[in-house]
């Protein structure tokens, strides 16, 4: 805005039509005269995606299928709740970890998203539902980490009370454990949570479910997450999905409360979503719930998570880039907290 000759409280206006009324034409500025809006207009693009697909589950999520402008698609979810609503946004067009239960990764990686690709998702999710937007997790398609140079200005913009002015605790950055990255992500946005997907409890597990393990084996992970800057009331979350036969073993319970002995955390369990093409099974109830047993006897808050629609593939693990319909799956009990 500076460098068209505004002055600064006229930034502060177009951004709040921005972020807060989440406008997509200059000429609705109306505190903008018309000679202000068509100088932006004649400067300023307010790029948009294109809607391919939308669906609805029966738990009411609804899966978003967007087109960005170079013809890359990527898949945004919206989970209503009772007392929240969370937008589950993606940020890479593919994925290039190659977890072996993600069908994200079946696809590769396509390229990173630009800053306002991720923004975006959320506005643009918001034009669309009549709820507001409480939480935004980036767990949607891609490795967050592995696209930090746009993901922290992207965060910057959801928690800045002049952008989404989202609290900075109801946003959550996952990643499969890229070390370095984890240590860059805490120096320059430790205001956010940090989820870690786990995958199993031993290296050998975890290399065969999470690729990236093999240059960051489970000691180096933990190491970076106890040095990891942690507010007072902060605490790391590890997310953890149960495969059937794989790694829901008393066995593999027993070693991850090994693994999170001096980490302040919170463990989400969550049972296999299946996918299409992928090998993994679903566990049963009792063996999750087992599980969960062992880690609160060992004193460590865990929670097993509801799936959410499961029925359209948007829950995790089942996000994709391909257009078209999918043949529905079955909808599995879940076991309760």
């Amino acid at each position: 805005m500076g460098e068209l000759g505004f002055k600064p409280y006229r930034a502060e206006q177009v951004s709040r039509w921005l972020y807060e009324k989440g406008v997509v034409d200059f000429d609705e500025m109306t505190n903008l005269s018309k000679d202000d809006r068509q100088v932006l207009a004649d400067h300023v693009t307010l790029p948009r995606f294109e809607l391919v697909s939308e669906q609805v589950a029966e738990d009411g999520t609804r899966k978003f299928l967007f087109r960005l402008p170079d013809g890359e698609t990527i898949e945004t979810v919206w989970l209503p709740e009772e007392r929240r609503a969370t937008l589950c946004i993606s940020t890479q067009a593919g994925c290039a970890m190659a977890c072996g239960f993600c069908l994200t990764a079946r696809g590769g990686l396509r390229r990173n998203l630009e800053v306002w690709e991720i923004v975006e998702q959320v506005l643009e999710v918001r034009r669309r539902t009549d709820r507001p937007l409480t939480n935004v997790v980036m767990m949607g398609m891609g490795e967050p980490l592995a696209n930090l140079d746009a993901v922290i200005p992207a965060l910057e913009r959801l928690v800045e009370q002049k952008g989404i002015a989202l609290a900075p605790r109801r946003v959550t950055v996952s990643t499969v454990g890229l070390v370095p990255q984890m240590a860059e992500l805490g120096r320059r946005a430790p205001y956010v949570n940090l989820a870690v997907s786990m995958g199993a409890a031993t290296d050998e597990k975890r290399i065969e479910l999470v690729p990236p393990a093999k240059k960051w084996p489970l000691d180096a992970l933990m190491t970076a997450c106890r040095s990891y800057p942690l507010g007072p009331r902060q605490k790391i979350f590890f997310e953890y999905i149960l495969i059937a036969g794989v790694n829901d073993s008393p066995a593999q319970a027993k070693a991850l409360v090994k693994r999170l002995h001096g980490v302040r955390c919170k463990v989400n369990l969550m049972a296999y979503n299946p996918a299409p093409g992928l090998p993994y099974q679903r566990p049963e109830r009792a063996t999750v719930l087992a599980f969960q047993q062992i880690l609160l006897d060992a004193g460590i808050a865990t929670f097993v998570r509801k799936s959410r629609g499961q029925d359209i593939l948007a829950a995790c693990g089942q996000l994709r880039r391909q257009e078209g319909e999918t043949a529905p799956l079955t909808q599995l009990d879940e076991a309760a907290p």
